[in-house]
């Protein structure tokens, strides 16, 4: 909303391409783009006009689309994923990540994947190894081997700390503990 607020005081017309996406029709004057600029940021947004950043964005977008918000289970090479979403060479793309992230795509989506079992793992609606499965690892072992390089804690310690943190809503109340408040 704000984006075409914007977009609408400089009497630009536009299309939405995608969510934070749009296309402008004019060519923008720079007194324009630093109008747009300002007013985007006094919003809390930002333009972003650099094609190599708006790649990155993307890449971005698409591994926190695919870990968090799959809308089924899609057992493809994340490599294929990000190649086919974003029309470009997989390895054009690691390596434009690698060289302005500081890290590789692969790293990226390994701590993505390993805060959605942690999240998975709160819930406790699933065990690990249909979380394994849900995440398209390939063993138990693979998950729980990433999951302690990344945390530190096997997937069952970390879910022990959880569960000591939480008390059966039948025990609140019930002891002999003070109450703080």
């Amino acid at each position: 909303m704000s984006v075409k607020e914007e977009l609408k005081k400089l009497g630009l017309h536009f299309i939405v391409v995608d969510l934070g996406e749009v296309e402008v029709m004019e060519d923008l004057s720079m007194e324009q783009r630093e109008e747009l600029k300002s007013g985007l940021l006094s919003s809390g947004l930002e333009l972003m006009d650099d094609k190599r950043a708006i790649l990155i964005e993307k890449i971005k977008n698409a591994v926190i689309e695919m870990v968090h918000y799959p809308s089924e289970t899609i057992k493809v090479k994340f490599s294929n994923f990000l190649s086919e979403k974003l029309n470009y060479d997989y390895t054009y793309l690691a390596n434009l990540f690698s060289e302005v992230q500081g890290t590789t795509i692969e790293q990226f989506i390994i701590v993505h994947k390993i805060e959605r079992v942690k999240e998975l793992m709160i819930y406790g609606e699933l065990t690990i190894t249909e979380i394994g499965e849900k995440l398209n690892y390939s063993s138990l072992a693979h998950l729980s081997n990433q999951f302690k390089k990344v945390t530190g804690l096997s997937p069952s310690h970390f879910k022990r700390l959880k569960d000591k943190r939480r008390s059966p809503i039948e025990e609140i109340g019930n002891s002999n503990e003070p109450v703080i408040n």
